[in-house]
């Protein structure tokens, strides 16, 4: 019995793999100038937003291992971008904290990333864009468990902060 495959012109699964896969090389090709990947930059962002963050919590919010964020951090920490502990204050996690200079790489990343959305959200309304956005979210809370999270994965810094 043949089964048949998932339609790729009408499937919205496909289309947002598509746009996702668009939207990183969009922003790899602003960032590479910088001397960052979209990682280093996730990293440098949520630690502006949430100082003191740990190895696991940042790997978590950049969608990569703790073993990737770990020599990524220990590249930050070794340009200067970032500062952490010799030891942990408490428990094993070493909090990570921006240095002046991860704060000045991030405020050039930032304007570069912007114009990448900026530059993705152009043929859209402001109320097409916020339709997109709460149906994105949408979707994100269909695919999560009671928790707001992915079945079988530890929680997200913004699960436990409540951020959005």
């Amino acid at each position: 019995m043949r089964q048949e495959g998932v339609d790729l012109e009408t499937s919205l699964g496909y289309l947002l793999k598509e746009a996702s896969s668009a939207l990183r090389a969009a922003m790899e090709e602003v960032l590479r100038p910088l001397g960052m990947t979209v990682t280093h930059y996730s990293c440098l962002e949520l630690l502006a937003q949430r100082p003191g963050l740990s190895n696991s919590d940042l790997a978590r919010g950049t969608f990569v291992t703790r073993q990737s964020m770990n020599v990524l951090l220990q590249a930050l920490e070794r340009d200067g971008f970032v500062t952490r502990p010799a030891r942990a204050p408490v428990g094993r996690a070493l909090p990570t904290r921006l240095t002046s200079r991860g704060r000045e790489s991030l405020a050039q990343a930032t304007v570069a990333v912007r114009s990448v959305e900026l530059r993705m959200l152009a043929g859209l309304t402001e109320a097409e864009q916020t339709g997109a956005f709460r149906a994105l979210r949408s979707m994100v809370s269909s695919l999560r468990d009671d928790d707001g999270r992915e079945a079988g994965s530890a929680p997200s810094p913004s699960d436990r902060s409540g951020n959005d």
